[in-house]
């Protein structure tokens, strides 16, 4: 059976205006949540560069922040935060976006400042040299990131003409040699009224919205817009193959084959074609290669941006055993091509495609984003048209696809290895993985429909903050409605009553990913299966105060999915196969996190902040910890620290919450009682212990170096927890004080940030910079001098008005996704001080005053109770070392 049509249309209430000078402009109004997106897109991005101005699109997206006549630098950012709003930007390859989100009370500021930013850019000499620095530490952030240096290098290898082959957003020598001259032409010629399509989604009367778009849009005067189309790529058969090698621990492999534009009658075949190889724990790429434990992770997608498609695979995995994850791609893939996908499975990537286009056009921006592309593409109904391919794609056509475009003689890949592990992957060896292909097809995969379970009264139950909330004598049920899409976040959570044993670091972790590869009579396959035709992927999380599961189903299949995570719960195998297998791809990516240059960072600086303890271990282990944990441990852990604690299930979504309720409690009221969990005792701060800044420092080849600061904080409860996200939106994000003071002024990074680390035991203020090497101290001490502002002088009438109105905004912004709303509610109840904080989000941060930030900023951070961690690159900013390239 065909997935069904939603009962309303994605572009139903769509109105469109062209205005007579060529802008279009589209607006849909939305009641779900109190919030208006504007999202404007310009068709101008790396295609359009000519190979004198590559980057330039990217650049000219940074300099829409800085200034116009009207607003100086930085008020673009500062005025949509006063908005209560978030604005960001980007590029891709044929357009360039803009985005604003903020309470829909604030849409006629926000179109004035987007559209006096879009229109008057100035461009600053000063301002462009400036930002042009940012620029490139973000380039050579780039080059430090495996899986971009992979997928932009396939793109090379498998195009030679077409602009897609280059790398994006240019590299260091490119980008310094733009002139404001540059940026000025491609200014004038690309961004005019006829390119750009502004589009409004939100709580908004329709009619008035136009009205105010037509006033700050109307009298921009039309230009013709110029025209530089990439060069034709010639149609090409040939199997090429390029190997990297460079300072990362684990191996990237991508491979792609050309495919259709996104108007091509086989688009929707390809899509369904990615979503059956790589979409959630049952497709075949997953248990062909996850869950034996080839790869620690694998993913497909066809992307088609204009006038050309990719179609690509993407794994992260150990080095030795490239060649069977190239030999399990190719038999998937060969399979497909073949045999093609059984009704079962298309039908489960068919629905999860279905349950990821709601979560797409649930967020306000997801939706303006998405009617955008539509329009520009063709027309905005075109998204309508789209969805309804996606469902009348049969079997046999997804086969005829796959057959016609991943063909054995057109497939490219790209190997980036470590330096001294993994073996050279060769042209001749992937057209002989391709060409000469045994069919395993996997077993196959038995699910039985879930044991319904009669709803049973949940007596009691009491409404808090919009929650409806039952104590059951074995599990709290949390359910709130959250209308918009036909989804609900369903999720089982215990708090953590104690943590991992320092010398078993991930055990919580292990038992949770054990838990998911089978339960009661369903093995892996059959359990991802029997998730996956309800819309949602079961996804296990190991947090820092909790464990649990949870997924996003098609709302009517609420009851089947609460069987099923009681399942998962309660009776989970954990067989010594399992457990093995899994804490082999834990070991992998523990040791990969060390590629991660922001993570890592962290991971180091907590474990300077904390020690061997809690919080400053990370929740997935370490490589030295993981191999110490036996199945038995897990099974033990299981029994102490799952099904030890008094449970919660949190449902969020289009439900009615008293029928929820009665279903939630037919599922799991049978639980036994477990003891309630109390305050737990607060974790101390090692750091303050030493009397001198603790710092773990890894050297690595990278471009960049990358410092994470980690002063002790207000912990989850502290009444000073919201004086310490003020001090945080004060400091960080565009507008804020860092990122005035490092990136705008002195160009030190592109990436600095400040945020209030915040959990049931502990808390910290974080900071974060990634610099060229030879910039290492400077950016510390200007950070440190920068910090030490706040502890000296109150922070501005501006900037607490600034801030607060942004905390407040942003409080009503997130809770037009239900996955967001179902985590505040459960951080509310596990780490928080109960639901009532939900009833008003913002009144804690009104209370706060510029006393309040300067008192917790003159606790807190003190440089000698901060800890560090440090990946110190070397400051070589080049692309990896090819080491074998064979056409």
């Amino acid at each position: 059976m065909k997935a069904e049509q939603p009962a309303r249309t994605w572009t139903e209430g769509v109105r469109r205006e062209v205005l007579s000078n060529g802008l279009t402009l589209l607006v849909q109004p939305d009641h779900s949540a109190p919030v208006v997106a504007v999202v404007t897109q310009v068709a101008a991005g790396f295609f359009d560069e000519p190979d004198r101005w590559i980057g330039i699109s990217h650049v000219l997206e940074h300099m829409f922040f800085k200034g116009t006549a009207r607003r100086g630098v930085g008020a673009v950012a500062r005025e949509t935060k006063s908005a209560g709003g978030y604005l960001n930007a980007g590029t891709g390859y044929d357009h360039t976006s803009y985005f604003t989100v903020l309470p829909a009370s604030g849409l006629a500021e926000a179109l004035d400042i987007q559209s006096d930013a879009l229109r008057n850019s100035t461009i600053d000499p000063g301002e462009l040299t400036r930002e042009l620095q940012v620029i490139i530490q973000e380039a050579k952030r780039k080059l430090d990131t495996p899986s971009a240096v992979a997928y932009e290098t396939l793109h090379e290898v498998m195009f030679d003409r077409h602009r897609i082959r280059r790398w994006r957003i240019g590299h260091e020598e490119q980008l310094a040699a733009l002139t404001r001259a540059d940026l000025w032409a491609y200014y004038r010629s690309r961004y005019v009224p006829g390119r750009t399509i502004v589009t409004i989604v939100g709580d908004v009367d329709p009619e008035a919205a136009l009205d105010l778009a037509r006033g700050h849009y109307g009298d921009w005067p039309p230009a013709p817009g110029a025209v530089d189309p990439s060069p034709e790529e010639p149609v090409r058969h040939q199997v090429r193959s390029r190997t990297l090698r460079g300072d990362v621990t684990q191996a990237e492999l991508a491979l792609g084959w050309r495919a259709v534009p996104p108007l091509h009658a086989d688009a929707p075949a390809l899509d369904l074609a990615a979503a059956v190889l790589g979409a959630g724990r049952g497709s075949w790429l997953y248990r062909g290669l996850r869950e034996p434990g080839i790869v620690t992770s694998v993913a497909a997608h066809y992307y088609a941006p204009t006038e050309i498609g990719v179609f690509g695979v993407s794994a992260e995995l150990p080095p030795e055993r490239l060649s069977e994850a190239v030999d399990g791609v190719a038999e998937a893939v060969s399979r497909l091509g073949l045999l093609g996908p059984s009704l079962e499975d298309l039908e489960r990537a068919r629905t999860l495609l279905r349950a990821r286009w709601a979560r797409r056009m649930e967020a306000m921006e997801g939706r303006a984003g998405a009617l955008a592309a539509a329009e520009a593409l063709d027309d905005f109904s075109f998204l309508d048209r789209e969805y309804a391919a996606l469902a009348a794609v049969e079997p046999e056509q997804v086969r005829d696809a796959a057959e016609r475009y991943l063909r054995p003689d057109g497939v490219a890949a790209v190997a980036y290895l470590p330096h001294d592990r993994g073996t050279e992957l060769t042209a001749d060896d992937l057209a002989r993985a391709f060409a000469v292909t045994p069919l395993h097809p996997p077993a196959a995969v038995s699910v039985p429909p879930p044991g319904r379970r009669p709803p049973a009264r949940a007596g009691g139950a009491q409404r808090e903050a919009e929650v409806l909330v039952a104590r059951l004598p074995g599990a709290d049920l949390l359910v709130r409605r959250k209308p918009g899409v036909p989804l609900v976040n369903l999720g089982v959570y215990v708090p953590k009553l104690e943590f991992d044993p320092p010398e078993q670091a991930g055990l919580g972790g292990l038992t949770i990913r054990g838990a998911v590869r089978g339960a009661g009579g369903l093995d892996a396959g059959a359990l991802a299966f029997a998730f996956e035709r309800l819309g949602g992927t079961l996804s296990p999380s190991a947090a820092s105060d909790w464990l649990g599961f949870g997924a996003s189903v098609l709302a009517e299949r609420l009851a089947d999915a609460a069987v099923l995570l009681d399942l998962v719960l309660g009776s989970p195998h954990l067989g010594d196969g399992e457990v093995n297998s899994e804490r082999g791809l834990m070991i992998a990516e523990a040791e990969q996190v060390a590629d991660d240059m922001f993570r890592y960072p962290f991971q180091l600086a907590f474990a300077a902040a904390f020690g061997n303890l809690g919080y400053g271990l990370p929740v997935g282990g370490l490589p030295h910890t993981l191999p110490a944990i036996t199945a038995a441990d897990v099974r033990a852990w299981h029994t102490r620290a799952l099904l030890g604690a008094r449970p919660v299930v949190v449902a969020v979504g289009e439900v009615d919450p008293e029928r929820a309720l009665d279903t939630l409690a037919g599922v799991f009221g049978h639980r036994a009682v477990p003891a309630e969990a109390g305050q737990l005792p607060r974790l101390p701060w090692s750091a303050e212990e030493r009397g001198e800044p603790p710092m773990r420092v890894v050297g690595r080849e990278k471009a960049q170096a990358a410092l994470a600061m980690a002063f002790p904080g207000p912990a989850r409860r502290d009444p000073d927890r919201a004086a310490a996200e003020v001090w945080a939106a004060i400091a960080s994000g565009l507008g804020g004080r860092l990122f005035e003071a490092l990136r705008d002024r002195r160009s030190l990074a592109y990436t600095v940030m400040a945020t209030a680390w915040q959990k049931a035991r502990a808390g910290a203020l974080l900071t974060y910079i990634a610099t060229s090497p030879e910039r290492e101290e400077e950016a510390r001490e200007a950070m440190l001098e920068e910090l030490d502002r706040f502890t000296r002088e109150p922070v501005s009438e501006g900037e607490l008005r600034q801030a607060v109105n942004y905390l407040a905004g942003q409080a009503e912004v997130s809770r037009q996704s239900g996955s967001a709303v179902a985590g505040e509610i459960l951080d509310a109840w596990i780490a928080g001080s109960g639901l009532h904080e939900l009833a008003d989000p913002a009144a804690p941060f009104r209370a706060v005053t510029a006393e309040d930030v300067q008192r917790v900023a003159g606790r807190y951070l003190e440089p000698l109770t901060r800890a560090e961690g440090v990946v110190r690159g070397t400051g070589v900013a080049r692309v990896p070392m090819v080491a074998a390239w064979s056409p």
